[in-house]
């Protein structure tokens, strides 16, 4: 074999940062150690796989047609050698969420993996749907638990479980008594909403159909405890995921405002890198996962 895992690691250190010295930080080497490295692996097979973009590097046509396979090899190497010496260790996994997955359902997730699985070491980045993905694509998490709609050449979406929004307003407000909400309270309400970008943004957008450019949207919010607060408060009627809404709608705090007529249906979604290598670590989150929300 004419590389080294050392030269892969090192490789798609450099890949992922577009920095020869963010990548050196991340692997705990020195600058000169990781650019010799590089230097040596392309010397070796007489081949460029960065172009230098200022101080910035990236990946050559070369260098993005074997990214995927080299981190496939990495990873592989990384199962076997973790089969060969602890035998059912599962270890590093990396979990992306957008908000209402991350603040709501990964946490309990990832606490019954890490009971099933003493040895494992999982992480989760919380972020909205586009910029989960962008960790995804760039293999900077494992899997995605996304809200929204993805497509990209490199991404396999998969289907979850199910969700739904709802409308909600204090109780104070005007449409709280109201047993059915019609499209001229959608018009006059003041909305609160979360950012473009996000899962919840888009089903909402969705199920407002003909309605988008005559609706008022008071505030933009990227959490939905944000948009709760602002609601509770009198500013405006929201409109996020039900898993959110429960504890203040039981306690009173909050009133649901039923929209038949309006599909706020959706679902939960996995998101992984098409030619990323489904070791045993992620292959038994993908299990549990659906074990405890159902696989749709």
């Amino acid at each position: 074999m004419r590389y080294t895992m050392r030269q892969v690691e090192v490789f798609l250190a450099v890949a992922r940062h577009e920095s020869v010295s963010r990548a050196a930080e991340a692997l705990y080497m020195s600058q000169s150690a990781v650019s010799g490295s590089l230097a040596e692996l392309e010397r070796q097979f007489g081949v460029r796989l960065f172009d230098r973009i200022g101080k910035r590097l990236q990946l050559s046509a070369l260098g993005r047609a074997i990214r995927a396979g080299a981190q496939a090899t990495l990873d592989q190497a990384a199962d076997l050698e973790r089969a060969l010496d602890k035998g059912d260790d599962v270890g590093r996994l990396r979990v992306g969420a957008t908000l209402t997955i991350g603040n709501h359902l990964a946490v309990p997730l990832m606490a019954r993996f890490m009971r099933e699985h003493p040895g494992a070491q999982v992480t989760l980045t919380v972020a909205n749907t586009e910029e989960v993905a962008r960790q995804v694509a760039n293999f900077e998490i494992d899997v995605g638990l996304i809200e929204g709609e993805v497509s990209h050449p490199d991404l396999e979406v998969a289907p979850w479980c199910h969700d739904e929004l709802d409308v909600f307003c204090a109780p104070s407000h005007s449409l709280a008594k109201k047993s059915v909400l019609d499209d001229g309270d959608l018009r006059q309400a003041a909305w609160i909403v979360r950012e473009r970008g996000s899962g919840t943004r888009q089903t909402f957008d969705r199920a407002m159909a003909g309605l988008l450019p005559d609706l008022s949207i008071a505030l933009v919010l990227q959490h939905a405890e944000a948009i709760i607060g602002a609601v509770e408060a009198g500013l405006g009627v929201g409109c996020i995921s039900r898993i959110a809404l429960t504890a203040a709608v039981q306690s009173g705090r909050l009133v649901c405002c039923p929209v038949p007529h309006r599909d706020f249906r959706r679902q939960f979604l996995f998101l992984l890198h098409k030619e990323k290598y489904r070791g045993q670590g992620l292959q038994k989150w993908l299990d549990l996962c659906r074990q405890e929300m159902g696989e749709s």
